[in-house]
């Protein structure tokens, strides 16, 4: 029995994009919506369309994404991420590009959490001398 549909969970910063790719002919909805309706920023979409356009996938998998959390930024790098593992669930081939490019580990980096007895994460309350 041939699976048509995989599903992989996507991470970045506090978003987080549950996704699912078939085949099909290249469409993206993102939360119900168009891919251009939700990401209106072109550097956004690009984002999120490397890892079909780097291993040519563009027009073979419609991809469905649900996304919540964080800013658009962020989302637009858990929906990349989403569409890497699922991309390499379908076809494991690909992961080497894919790893390559950076595509499959999780960026980590978030923000650092506000310290007590200073302004913010790093910065400290001025100090005066006399």
């Amino acid at each position: 029995m041939e699976q048509n549909s995989f599903y992989a969970t996507g991470k970045r910063k506090t978003s987080t994009a549950r996704t699912w790719i078939r085949p099909g002919s290249g469409k993206i909805m993102v939360n119900g919506m168009d891919v251009e309706n939700y990401f209106r920023i072109d550097t956004h979409r690009l984002i999120l369309g490397q890892p079909l356009s780097m291993t040519e996938r563009t027009d073979r998998y419609d991809v469905t994404v649900t996304v919540k959390g964080g800013g658009i930024s962020g989302q637009a790098g858990a929906v990349r991420h989403g569409i890497t593992k699922a991309l390499v669930e379908a076809e494991p081939e690909l992961r080497a590009v894919l790893k390559k490019a950076g595509f499959i580990t999780r960026d980590d980096r978030a923000k650092e959490r506000k310290k007590y007895g200073q302004r913010a994460a790093r910065a400290r309350f001025q100090f005066s001398k006399r």
